[in-house]
């Protein structure tokens, strides 16, 4: 108000005084209440309190937006699980090759301890002379003869055919060696077997034998001519090659070294996917350092390409004695498996093959009888004990 009177008197206006104002009475059925007249026209002004302005609404906050509801995760879709594809079948081995040839009978073509001599079961010290005889030696004669007593003792025995069937047991049982069969088995081919043996034995006809034998049970056979000194051998195995439907590889030139023909025959046979290779090899035996250094070279030639499978010494039963003397010096020099006995229808000293396999533990493998292409078998002690009782 003070500001206000001021502002007036400076600026030198008088402001007129206002008029009386009757209030008009409006009838709206309610009396508004009637102003009293303002009687000082000097008076201030009344001046209506400017109202404050009413705040301002506060605008209530806008609710929050609900968040969005998070969506939920489409379920991943596991792939179809592929089912592991099934291993692959191991490759199973081709079953081991059986050989599958006709069984040959050789007891008949062993001659008996008996021939000419009478079995007197009486005096049982004769069967010791006759055994003695066959090359069975002394002690293993003795042997024989007191476990037949025993057991003709034992069973009552009293005829001459009980003692020889008690003889054919008693020889079964001491003849009887195991690893007797030919190796015919493993994964790598070709087989190779050295044929080794004196001059005048039947190496070339057992090899002729054995290459028919292998062919008629459909093994594929290559034969290996190395005993390049003496060129009538290589004439006689070509003969038996032809004979048994085998392939030859022999020497270009008379006297070419034993070891690069049989290396020849083995890189022949790998080629033409041949089972056996069968070398022959020389029979020369003047002294034991030249059979060591020539054997042994055509085993290191051969086995730079495959190894060795068997060492078949040949013997004549007829030689006797001196035929185990042959297998002494074989078997310190060449790693014999097996003994090829032959020409055991010409003679009665089948006792060797005792003395052999008692002595040196080689087992006898094969018998050759005759000079057919067929007069060969397998060794069976039961057969062979019966060819020399002659039961």
């Amino acid at each position: 108000m003070a500001f206000e009177w001021f502002k007036k008197k400076l600026l030198g206006k008088t402001e007129e005084a206002s008029p009386a104002v009757e209030e008009t009475t409006i009838d709206v059925g309610q009396t508004e209440p009637t102003l009293a007249p303002v009687t000082d026209t000097a008076a201030e002004p009344v001046f209506e309190p400017t109202p404050e302005p009413e705040p301002a609404p506060t605008p209530e906050p806008e609710p929050a937006p609900e968040p969005a509801p998070t969506p939920e995760p489409e379920p991943t879709l596991e792939p179809e699980s592929t089912p592991a594809p099934e291993p692959a079948p191991e490759p199973q081995p081709e079953p081991e090759r059986q050989l599958e040839v006709g069984q040959r009978s050789f007891s008949k073509r062993i001659r008996s301890l008996f021939t000419g001599m009478q079995f007197d079961p009486e005096n049982l010290d004769s069967l010791e002379d006759i055994l003695l005889l066959a090359d069975f030696g002394v002690d293993a004669s003795e042997e024989i003869v007191k476990e037949v007593r025993k057991l003709a003792t034992a069973a009552g025995a009293k005829t001459e055919q009980d003692l020889k069937r008690i003889l054919v047991s008693v020889l079964t049982q001491s003849l009887e060696l195991p690893n007797r069969e030919l190796k015919l088995q493993g994964e790598q081919l070709p087989y190779v077997f050295l044929v080794v043996g004196v001059n005048g034995v039947g190496k070339t006809t057992t090899i002729g034998k054995l290459a028919a034998w292998l062919s008629e049970g459909d093994w594929s056979v290559v034969i290996g001519a190395a005993d390049t000194f003496r060129a009538a051998a290589v004439e006689q195995v070509a003969t038996w090659a032809n004979r048994a439907g085998a392939k030859l590889v022999g020497p270009k030139v008379e006297g070419q070294d034993p070891a690069s023909v049989a290396f020849e025959a083995v890189e022949t046979a790998v080629a033409n996917s041949a089972d056996i290779v069968v070398i022959d090899t020389a029979g020369r035996l003047q002294n034991k350092l030249d059979l060591m250094n020539e054997l042994g070279k055509i085993r290191r030639v051969v086995e730079k390409t495959v190894p060795v499978t068997e060492v078949l010494l040949v013997l004549d039963a007829t030689t006797g004695q001196n035929g185990l003397q042959q297998a002494k010096a074989f078997a310190e020099v060449a790693q014999v498996t097996g003994v090829v006995l032959t020409k055991v229808d010409g003679t009665a000293k089948g006792g060797i093959v005792y003395s052999i396999q008692k002595e040196l533990g080689i087992p006898v493998k094969l018998i050759g009888f005759g000079e057919g292409i067929n007069d060969f078998a397998f060794f069976e002690a039961d057969e062979f004990a019966r060819g020399l009782v002659g039961n």
